[in-house]
């Protein structure tokens, strides 16, 4: 138990080096229910519901594992203006070991009707990222025998910076959708001076990094009873590898959702949904890591409620599945 303990404590610390110092990493959420929680994504997904849409996902990564991020998000959009436009709010709550970020953002969509089959929409998104770093709350010393006094862990410096996000996004019917999107623009890094004990410490927030998304997908309808929704999703940071997401859900009786997911290099998921009705979807999805990870942790667990209000005076006929 102490090597455990010792080796997580260092594994922990080094992603902390990584973000105080400066250091070039892959710097983003992860969901693997992205299909629910687009906003995030792309502001253009703003309004492209037939109603107001909110959707609140929990996500707990690396279950065991100690300082594994948690991560819950939250977002309302819909749309305005004769539905020629899309508005929606998002914002977020991430913790990873004693680090916590936040995130603000407003998105508006221009949807253009190409016919009665096309739309497009291009969208843009401004907000807020905020990082504290609770160093002050780290044990470098698992065992507490002797304490450690290092000026780099002193105090639980905190920043705050403004960024932007485009995109677009495409539909077909309610059969199929494509969208390309940089949800931000800015490289963002502050740098935060504090008096120590003898020197000046500077401190490096890496708030965000431009990350450039791919999505797509397409709905099978099978027959009366199953209906197949396929998705993908291409995502590529600087100085990292590029990912893609794999997805298959089928939906029974439009009533049970059961589906698996693949995540290079990462994990393999199962998806399980029920769509209540025509406005209420509850979705559970587990993530089994397929590298080294696994070892240490009991694989991801990730939670999803979206609910669609009905406009006064107009009824959801039929959801959309995108």
């Amino acid at each position: 138990m102490m090597k455990h303990a010792i080796k997580t404590t260092w594994i922990l610390a080094l992603v902390l080096l990584m973000s105080t110092q400066g250091m070039r990493a892959q710097y983003d959420y992860m969901f693997t229910q992205y299909m629910f929680n687009e906003m995030f994504i792309n502001p253009a997904y703003a309004g492209t519901k037939d109603a107001m849409s909110a959707t609140l996902l929990h996500r707990q990564q690396w279950v065991n594992f100690p300082g594994r991020p948690v991560t819950t998000s939250f977002s309302l959009h819909g749309p305005v203006m004769n539905e020629s436009m899309g508005a929606g709010l998002s914002v977020m709550n991430e913790r990873i070991g004693s680090l916590s970020r936040n995130l603000f953002y407003a998105s508006y969509a221009y949807r253009l009707k190409i016919n009665e089959d096309n739309r497009i929409s291009m969208g843009l998104s401004a907000g807020a990222d905020n990082q504290t770093n609770n160093l002050s709350n780290l044990k470098l010393n698992p065992d507490g025998a002797t304490p450690v006094n290092d000026p780099q862990f002193a105090g639980n410096p905190s920043a705050i910076a403004a960024n932007f996000g485009l995109g677009v996004f495409y539909t077909y019917k309610k059969n199929a959708f494509g969208g390309f999107s940089i949800p931000r623009l800015l490289d963002n890094e502050v740098k935060l001076n504090s008096l120590g004990t003898s020197t000046v410490k500077v401190t490096r927030f890496k708030l965000s990094r431009m990350t450039f998304y791919v999505t797509g997908g397409y709905l099978f309808d099978l027959n009366e009873n199953y209906k197949l929704k396929t998705m993908a999703m291409f995502k590529m940071v600087k100085n990292a590898p590029a990912q893609i997401d794999l997805t298959a859900n089928l939906l029974i009786n439009n009533f049970l959702w059961a589906g698996i997911s693949y995540r290079s290099k990462s994990s393999m998921s199962a998806i399980v949904g029920w769509q209540a009705n025509k406005q209420l979807l509850i979705s559970y999805s587990y993530d089994y890591g397929v590298n080294k990870l696994q070892t240490y942790s009991l694989g991801s667990h990730e939670i999803v409620l979206n609910y669609l209000f009905s406009f006064t005076g107009k009824k959801i006929i039929t959801p959309r599945y995108f």
